[in-house]
């Protein structure tokens, strides 16, 4: 896939190229490529069954590629290595019936530190994240939310390098959702290389400055949050008016924002056109009618529907 941005491999934390990988008669990744930089949240996006945990564990030496390459700061994955990511899967594994304590320490001298050093690290975590008092309780006694900041506890008590992170907003509150976006941040701004997978295309719009989007195996969309927005422009419209703008012909999304009502459009349908059916109905009053730059949300499902429809016609 052609890659706009011409990144520099060399002076990549993490560089993917060409990965394939079969599961039988599945081919779950047929050729996903990209790059992430130190200092940057990077995300990783895609539909359900679309290759994202699959790639995430090829990264992580799980499962081996058939082909392809990984390369991690300049070369292959060593177990020196290891100890610079933090890996937070979708499925957490935590061990339930022990306690949170002994848990994050154990955990945290597999990454490398003694227990002395990992009891020291991690007190001030289990503060910042309202944990301190229920540090001697099982984690299965743990609500939800609170196993989701301990298992982020474990993923960064090490101070990794890279950190890679599968939605790691579930089971949050706004609260908690708000201070893991401070964490993350925070880590990005100390230089490390990060990660994200997640489904809610506002939070990945909120922190990432780059992304790329896995379809069916494959890297479709590739680049800066920003220019691709651009490259979509035309493919959204805002209007502001009176009566019901959501079900007009050839939307794909319709919500209201500001005092206005932000169109997501189909792919292939033009704001002409959407401009030309308003004119004849009688129920709506138009104010103002503009060209906007669509969501994230907009580009996803623009493209992952476009591709279906590509593959059902083939």
């Amino acid at each position: 896939m052609d890659n706009p941005l011409k990144p520099t491999p060399e002076t990549a934390d993490v560089v993917v190229a060409n990965l394939k990988k079969r599961f039988g008669l599945v081919e779950a990744v047929r050729d996903v490529s990209f790059e992430v930089y130190a200092g940057e949240i990077f995300g990783l996006l895609g539909p359900n069954g679309a290759g994202k945990t699959t790639t995430i564990r090829m990264m992580m030496d799980i499962f081996k590629p058939d082909a392809g390459s990984i390369s991690l700061w300049g070369g292959p994955l060593t177990e020196e290595k290891k100890r610079r990511i933090g890996y937070m899967p979708e499925e957490r594994g935590l061990y339930k019936d022990e306690k949170l304590e002994p848990t994050l320490i154990f955990l945290a001298t597999l990454k490398g530190l003694s227990a002395a050093e990992a009891r020291s690290r991690l007190n001030p975590w289990l503060e910042r994240l309202d944990l301190a008092e229920h540090r001697h309780k099982k984690i299965q006694e743990l609500s939800k939310g609170m196993q989701q900041k301990a298992q982020l506890i474990a993923t960064l008590i090490h101070e990794p390098d890279l950190i890679v992170v599968d939605e790691p907003f579930s089971g949050l509150d706004p609260v908690n959702t708000r201070l893991i976006k401070e964490i993350l941040e925070a880590q990005r701004q100390a230089g490390k290389a990060i990660i994200m997978s997640n489904h809610q295309m506002h939070q990945v719009e909120e922190l990432c400055t780059r992304i790329v989007l896995i379809d069916r195996g494959r890297s479709v969309l590739y680049g800066k949050v920003s220019e691709i927005k651009r490259n979509f422009a035309g493919n959204a419209v805002a209007i502001q008016g009176h009566g019901n703008f959501e079900d007009l012909p050839g939307v794909l999304h319709v919500h209201r924002e500001n005092g206005s009502w932000q169109i997501g459009l189909q792919p292939g349908v033009s704001p002409q056109e959407i401009f030309r059916s308003l004119a004849t109905r009688k129920d709506v009053t138009v104010e103002r009618f503009e060209i906007s730059e669509p969501s994230l949300e907009d580009i996803f499902v623009q493209t992952v529907q476009g591709k279906v429809e590509e593959g059902d016609h083939a």
